[in-house]
């Protein structure tokens, strides 16, 4: 029988990818294109959808000429994507009405802050916190501010998607307007516990309900493809997934209590916990993992909105070296403990704490400060972000975690992820393939074209793993971590809208 190949689109914040994946699971061929970031204003980020669309046409002949086969050898697409990231688009053309609005951008945290009285309302439904990370006020905005949006939109004009379901659209020529359950949560429109779209939060945030995808279970027949030169008629696009759940399910991560965190862009820790939503008393919230079926599965989360954004404003901001690769080399030379701390809070703080008018802190700073001890302690603080994010887990879990799965452009660092463990308490696990959310979406097209039969299949495929044992005395970690504390909110007592001096 000849061998078939999953392609998997990873369209993420930064760059677009296109994989294919063999039977084994293993990389035979990728290619990938940076994507441009826009800043109308400070605090804004938007993305051009059709610079998107384009990379995915562009990407895909090559990457299957590189891999020597034929598009018809393609069994089944796997879409991940950037999530919350929000695009309008007209019905009729397929073209977007504004520049996407990216995950990370702030424009609506006024609104938020006016709805603040509502969000526990909001979080016993969605299972977030109200925050302009997520999609639900970014539509409300285009919505409010796109000249004749809103009059479309009610007219069943228009379409929203986040970037999976614009990508189905087009990869489908139009016929799909769908999503996934992962995706779906991450609106603060859809009903956790009804698995469905819930009218009187689209009421609340004023979204006309006609414009949402309809949604599926990760794993299925999404759609074919279709009206394309660059890939045949009828390849399915068979698995569907938000990044950081692609991350959690590329980790094979499955069962409740299985964690895994993802640096990228920002940082994203997931813990599975099963068949029933578990909302959070400590600022993580509760999302849809990715599914093989309509029997929903669900993950806590903490994000923190810069990791390796981190890295890339000391390279282009601070032009501290070229390649963001040399930030391991520069990080080294640091006297360690210093006392510098680094706050990343460029767009704002995240889990646990939201408080998206933070913004990054440089403290215990001297004369004899270099850039070394600024590289270390930036790669400190996306670690000591995430030693945040799972103490909030274990409290609300009442478990200790065990040990933890990454991925991501920073896992690649071994520095990094021996500092991670150090700062954690636990072992770190990492493969040889660092790109989950990538396989996450193949792991999800295979399964529902037949290439594996189950997910027990999954851990059976082979995979070579390294695991980072921490080395810190717990008594200078429980020291350092006090520090950073105090650090962090100082940080945010100096931001908050709601002091005063």
């Amino acid at each position: 029988m000849p061998t078939r190949y999953l392609l998997a689109i990873d369209q993420g914040t930064t760059s677009t990818r296109v994989i294919v994946f063999d039977e084994s699971a293993q990389v035979v061929a990728s290619a990938s294109e940076e994507l441009t970031q826009h800043y109308p204003k400070p605090g804004w980020v938007e993305h051009d959808p059709e610079e998107i669309w384009q990379a995915v046409k562009n990407l895909i002949p090559g990457v299957i000429g590189q891999a020597g086969i034929s598009a018809h050898d393609i069994a089944g697409v796997g879409v991940t994507n950037q999530r919350e990231t929000t695009v309008l688009w007209d019905r009729g053309t397929g073209r977007p009405i504004h520049r996407a609005i990216v995950w990370q951008d702030r424009r609506t945290a006024d609104l938020c802050r006016e709805l603040a009285p509502l969000e526990g309302w909001f979080q016993e439904r969605t299972g977030l916190v109200l925050d302009a990370y997520f999609s639900g006020t970014k539509i409300r905005w285009l919505l409010d501010h796109v000249p004749g949006a809103r009059l479309e939109a009610e007219a069943g004009r228009l379409a929203f998607g986040t970037v999976d379901s614009f990508l189905i659209w087009r990869l489908t020529g139009g016929r799909v307007h769908a999503t996934d359950f992962s995706n779906a949560s991450r609106t603060l429109l859809f009903n956790l516990h009804d698995v469905a779209w819930d009218a009187e939060l689209c009421q609340r945030l004023e979204v006309p309900m006609r414009i949402l995808p309809e949604v599926r279970p990760s794993s299925g027949i999404f759609g074919c493809t279709a009206e394309f030169d660059f890939l045949p008629d009828g390849i399915p696009i068979a698995g569907v997934a938000g990044d950081q759940q692609a991350a959690l399910f590329g980790q094979r991560c499955f069962e409740a209590g299985e964690a895994k965190c993802t640096y990228g862009t920002g940082a994203f820790f997931l813990q599975h916990t099963g068949h029933e939503p578990r909302l959070s008393r400590h600022r993580l919230i509760t999302t849809l993992a990715a599914t093989t079926s309509a029997r929903p599965e669900y993950a806590l989360e903490g994000s923190v909105f810069i990791a390796g954004a981190a890295v890339q404003w000391l390279r282009d901001g601070l032009r501290m070296f070229q390649s963001s690769a040399e930030v391991e080399a520069l990080a080294q030379q640091a006297a360690d403990a210093e006392g510098v701390f680094f706050v990343p809070a460029l767009v704002g703080l995240g889990a646990p704490h939201w408080v998206p008018g933070a913004r990054g802190v440089l403290w215990g700073l001297t004369r004899s400060t270099r850039q070394a001890d600024i590289a270390r302690a930036a790669l400190e603080g996306v670690a000591w972000q995430v030693v945040d994010l799972v103490e909030a887990a274990e409290k609300d879990s009442g478990a200790e975690l065990k040990e933890m799965r990454v991925d991501g452009g920073m896992a690649r660092n071994d520095f990094f992820v021996q500092m991670q463990a150090d700062l954690l308490g636990r072992p770190l696990v990492r493969a040889d393939q660092v790109e989950a959310t990538s396989l996450g979406a193949a792991f999800l097209a295979g399964l529902a074209v037949g290439i594996w039969p189950n997910r027990a299949n999954l851990r059976e495929l082979p995979q070579r793993i390294q695991t980072f044992v921490p080395r810190l005395d717990a008594e200078q970690r429980r020291r350092r971590h006090l520090a950073w504390q105090r650090a962090v909110a100082a940080t945010i007592r100096f931001y908050r809208y709601d002091t005063h001096p």
